[in-house]
Parts: C-alpha cells; sequence; structure tokens
C-alpha cells in the first residue's frame, strides 16, 4: 500500500489541502476538544465506543493538543512530530511531502541480511547516522537497525522510554531528516530496521491513564508497570497502526519487537504480523524479528523471519568471560556442549526447567528451523547496556578468543548482528542513560544501583555507589563508539575479510540450508556442520579454550583459518586455542 492509500485509525490525517480530521479513543472523558494553538478550542464528536473526533481547516505544520473535560491538555498518542518534547504541542504532518528518491527500493532477501545495531543519539542523530552509511557498506554490512526512536522524555535515553510511538524524536532530527536517512541506507544498498517497544510505555509524558486508563489491564504487572490489555481491538489496532505506518509512512525494511514475552496476548503478534503481509505491497521484502525471552518456536514458522537468540549469546559470553552470576548460570555447566546445540537448533532452553527463572520451563523445541530464523550475536544495547559498567567484550575476554567467536559468528548460517562499535575493537562502555526531571532521575538512579545488590561485587553500598549515574551528560558522552587506537583498524579489517567471505560462500548457499549435526570437541569447543542449499556442507570448528583440542584431520575445502599455524594444526588433526576455521565443500 502506497502512502496515499494510507491513513492512521488515531491521531491526525490529512483529508484535503488544508483540512485535518482529529481522532482519539479517550472513554474515560464525556468531552474532548481539539486545542489548535491561537484558535478557540475545537469541540470533538464522541461516540458509543468512546471515539472522539472532529475536522478542522488546517493544515501540516499546525501544533495541536486535546484538552480534556477538566481542562488537561495533552499531546496526540498518535501524533507524527511533536514541536519539543513529549509535553509540547503536536504537529500535523503531510505524510505525503517528502520526495523519495529511491521509491523503486525493494528490498533484500532475508538471508542476505548482517545487521548493525546503532543507538542514533551517540551517531549525532539521523543525519550523523547517515554519514556512516558508506564505511558501514564497505564493511560488508547490509542492514543497519535503529534502537528505538519514538519521542522519550528528554534529548538523551535508549528509547525504551519511549511515550509517543509515532512521532521520531526531535532531538535527532526532523521526519523529513529520518525519511532521508532511510532512502541514503537504500542508496547504499542498505536496508534499514527500526526497533519498535509494544511492551510498555515510559514513566514521563504518558498521559493515557488521564483519558484511556482501559489501555492498560488493572490485573497484570510488568517490570514497567500495568499490562498493555491487548484484548481490547482499540489497543490492538494502535499497535498494528504503528508497524504499518514505519513500514509504509517511512519504508523501513523490517522491525525488531522489543521483548514481545511482555505482551499478554501473544496471539496479538501473529495477528499484527498477518495485517503486515497482507497490507505492504508484496514485491517488498519485508522483515520481522522478534525478542522473546520465553523461546516460542511457533511463531517462526509464521510470519516472523527470525529472534535474537539470547541463548547463543548467552554461552559464548560464558566461555569467553567464564561469568557465572545472573542468567549466565544457566550456561555455565557444559557450555561447549550447549553451545552445539545453539548451532544445530538453535535454542538451548526448548522446555527445560531454567535455573535462573526458579527452574521454570522455558522455550519449545525449534529443530524443524531453518538457520536463518535466528540473529545470533556477541554483543548488544542490553547484553552491554545491563551491566553496571557497560563494559564490552573487548575489555572482558581475550582478544585472541573473541576473535575466533567472531568467525564463528560471522560465518554460522544463522543471521548476524553487530552492535556498534565492535567492528572497531571499540573499549567504550555503552552505559544505560536518560534524561529526566530531577525527581524521575533520582528514582532512576537509586533503582538503577538497587538492580546490582544481588551481586557479590556490589553487596557493599559504597561499591554500588560507584555505578554511573544515569542522568548526568557524561554517562552519555561516555557511550559513543570509538575506534581501538590500536587494535581498531586490524579488527575492522577482520570484519571486512569475514563478511566478503560470508557474502561470496555463504550467503548464495543459505536458502534451504539446515543443520547436520553439532558437538561438543573440547570443554570450551565445537565442531558442527550444515547442508546448504546447493548441497555443500559448511564445517566450522570453533576452541574458545585455553588448549588445544583433538580435531578430524581435513584439509579440503578450507576457507577460513584464524592463522596459518591454526590451517597447518587442523591437517594434523588438532585446533589450536582461540581459534576457529571453516571447511566448504562435499560431505
Amino acid at each position: 500500500m502506497s502512502v496515499s492509500g494510507w491513513r492512521l485509525s488515531f491521531g491526525a490525517n490529512l483529508i484535503g489541502p488544508n483540512q485535518t480530521e482529529f481522532r482519539i479513543w479517550a472513554p474515560a472523558q464525556r468531552e474532548v476538544s481539539v486545542a489548535i494553538e491561537d484558535r478557540p478550542l475545537l469541540p470533538m464528536a464522541r461516540d458509543e465506543h468512546g471515539w472522539f473526533a472532529a475536522e478542522a481547516t488546517c493544515g501540516p505544520g499546525t501544533r495541536y493538543r486535546y484538552a480534556l473535560q477538566d481542562g488537561t491538555r495533552v499531546p496526540d498518542p498518535a501524533a507524527r512530530a511533536q514541536a519539543t518534547d513529549v509535553h509540547s504541542e503536536s504537529v500535523v504532518v503531510d505524510p505525503a511531502s517528502y520526495r523519495w528518491r529511491r521509491s523503486d527500493w525493494r528490498g533484500r532477501p532475508w538471508h542476505e541480511s548482517v545487521l548493525y545495531e546503532l543507538h542514533v543519539g551517540t551517531f549525532g542523530g539521523f543525519n550523523g547516522v547517515a554519514q556512516q552509511l558508506p564505511r558501514l557498506a564497505e564493511l560488508g554490512i547490509t542492514a543497519i537497525e535503529l534502537m528505538p526512536i519514538a519521542e522519550f522524555p528528554g534529548a538523551r535515553n535508549w528509547g525504551y522510554d519511549g511515550v509517543l510511538p509515532f512521532a521520531p524524536e526531535h532531538s535527532y532530527g526532523s521526519p523529513d531528516e529520518l525519511k532521508a536517512l532511510v532512502d541514503a541506507a537504500h542508496d547504499h544498498g542498505l536496508m534499514i530496521f527500526l526497533d519498535v517497544v509494544y511492551n510498555h510505555f515510559g514513566p514521563d509524558g504518558n498521559y493515557l491513564h488521564a483519558y484511556a486508563p482501559e489501555m492498560f489491564r488493572d490485573n497484570v504487572n510488568t517490570p514497567w508497570g500495568p499490562a498493555i490489555d491487548f484484548r481490547r481491538r482499540q489497543v490492538r489496532d494502535y499497535f498494528i497502526d504503528n508497524a504499518l505506518y514505519w513500514l509504509i509512512e517511512y519504508r523501513f525494511d523490517g522491525l525488531r519487537f522489543d521483548a514481545v514475552h511482555a505482551i499478554g496476548d501473544p496471539d496479538w503478534l501473529d495477528e499484527m504480523a498477518a495485517e503486515v503481509r497482507g497490507t505492504v505491497e508484496p514485491e517488498r521484502k519485508i522483515h520481522l524479528v522478534l525478542e522473546n525471552d520465553d523461546n516460542t518456536a511457533s511463531h517462526l514458522a509464521g510470519n516472523f523471519d527470525a529472534q535474537w537468540n539470547d541463548d547463543g549469546h548467552h554461552v559464548l559470553h560464558t566461555l569467553l568471560t567464564g561469568e557465572r552470576e545472573g542468567y549466565y548460570a544457566d550456561y555455565a555447566e557444559a557450555p561447549a556442549q550447549r553451545l552445539a546445540r545453539c548451532l544445530k537448533e538453535g535454542f538451548i532452553y526448548q522446555g527445560e526447567p531454567s535455573p535462573y527463572r526458579g527452574n521454570k520451563r522455558r522455550g519449545s523445541p525449534s529443530a524443524g528451523l531453518p538457520p536463518t530464523a535466528f540473529v545470533l550475536f556477541l554483543q548488544n544495547h542490553d547484553q552491554i547496556g545491563n551491566r553496571a559498567f557497560g563494559e564490552r567484550l573487548t575489555s572482558l575476554s581475550d582478544p585472541a578468543a573473541l576473535e575466533a567467536a567472531i568467525a564463528l559468528q560471522l560465518l554460522s548460517p544463522q543471521i548476524p548482528l553487530i552492535f556498534m562499535g565492535e567492528e572497531q575493537a571499540s573499549t567504550s562502555p555503552f552505559l544505560f542513560f536518560t534524561d529526566h526531571n530531577p525527581d524521575l532521575a533520582k528514582a532512576v538512579r537509586e533503582g538503577r544501583r538497587r538492580e546490582f545488590s544481588g551481586f557479590a561485587k556490589f553487596a557493599d553500598p559504597d561499591e554500588r555507589a560507584k555505578i554511573p549515574d544515569p542522568n548526568a551528560l557524561d554517562t552519555f558522552e561516555r557511550s559513543k563508539p570509538a575506534a581501538h587506537p590500536m587494535f581498531g583498524g586490524k579488527r575492522q579489517a577482520l570484519y571486512r575479510h569475514l563478511l566478503r567471505l560470508r557474502s561470496a560462500e555463504i550467503v548464495p548457499r543459505l536458502e534451504g540450508a539446515s543443520a547436520l549435526d553439532a558437538r561438543a570437541i573440547g570443554a570450551a569447543a565445537v565442531l558442527a556442520r550444515w547442508r546448504m542449499g546447493d548441497g555443500a556442507v559448511l564445517v566450522i570448528a570453533c576452541n574458545l579454550g585455553t588448549t588445544a583440542v583433538a580435531i578430524p584431520k581435513q584439509d579440503q575445502g578450507l576457507i577460513f583459518a584464524t592463522s596459518d599455524a591454526t590451517a597447518t594444526a587442523v591437517r594434523a588433526g588438532a585446533l589450536p586455542s582461540y581459534s576457529t576455521v571453516a571447511f566448504l565443500g562435499p560431505q
């Protein structure tokens, strides 16, 4: 569907050259008016379902709020833009005003994806991201993934505190500048994905409770407050509209859905995905990716392309760092066997009890899914930023071991995701940062430090006090990625080499690929085999341990070895410490 044939069921829609229709669902209100800047209030008509509507002679750029019956003025929950912040006026936007340069872009197949996750604010806004696209495309990235950009309080935030899901964050740039970024990505042959948050609203600037408390459940809570009530048709449609909005009006190539295990009605996910598939032009390649701690395989057998493979990350992190606290406790026992299961079947937890979760069973069988149904990463915003000091693997693991893991990740048939700065061996932390009002800033600072009180390192209050203040400007500034002054160039060259190898040898064979077997060959070493779509067999052996392990002798079809010495040793039947090899050829 094109922009000209699309309109939101909520919010402000242009219906003529200088005519706008306003719609809001406010079932808790008897009266609502449109408060257009410098004009008298315009009463809205109410129907029996709590919808209010009105038409006004006004066009793009008009600033407005909704006036509730007690006089409170609130932003539009479906605003396409805000004048300044979450508490400011909403702005009427003409979604057809931007002239697309690449309206012919149809996307790329999912199996070609090499994702690069980034935080727009640390790159200097939408225009700053656009300046990095040539470098990323040359490196071998095929898709950039933006952390959430929905309007949030203040100018600094991870994005998961958004409260106006349709309005691009004003501190990052205008709606047209975001569209220009999408165009620029397509100019470079890059897909562009957006991380969206449908499991909660942020704590500041959310006025929904004042006029639509029915948006939330009164009997189910999440870590962020009352659960969103996806049992209601209006709620389901609000978020379906949002998913379609980013894909149609902004021409994003895909969406990543944050923490969907916190959505109480998982059937809505499949309804939404089916609506996306049936609405967006069929010739466009649109990709839908989940983050789901429940490891529910059934979604991946339907209209979703893939899921972030947290299991894969956790076991690799355990092997690289030796850490065992928190959720890493679930991967501490027999980590090589667990990594082998990840490479062969996708999920590690497929219904087994999770000690970290009080032995609650987690997951469902995933062996029947293709490798490309899983997004494999060594780092991401969560896994770095949820650490007290935001340390990267560059600071936590042996460089040679990390490079062996990078090779496994980038040559595996699972879809790789790289977090900004990994490719340059950045040691800059990625810290949790906000820009809240003083009262909320104090609560977030204290809550952040309280989160870590269960870790041995932070049992002492004096140690917890060293955890960076999320609201401090310096916390944000320190989180900007920077190339390692000594090793950045070398690490980037490794990524470039591996991604070119993936593009030339792995990607053309990915469709129809399936795992043959995978097994542990040492305490920290695995060997895995896949039958590729053209019948060739891909073999990867990875040793993240400190001693060599035995490996079947193989000297035909070697496409990668971490060093010449590794290649020589493998021909003699040994895989050295901190090394990875890959072979491609007939069985």
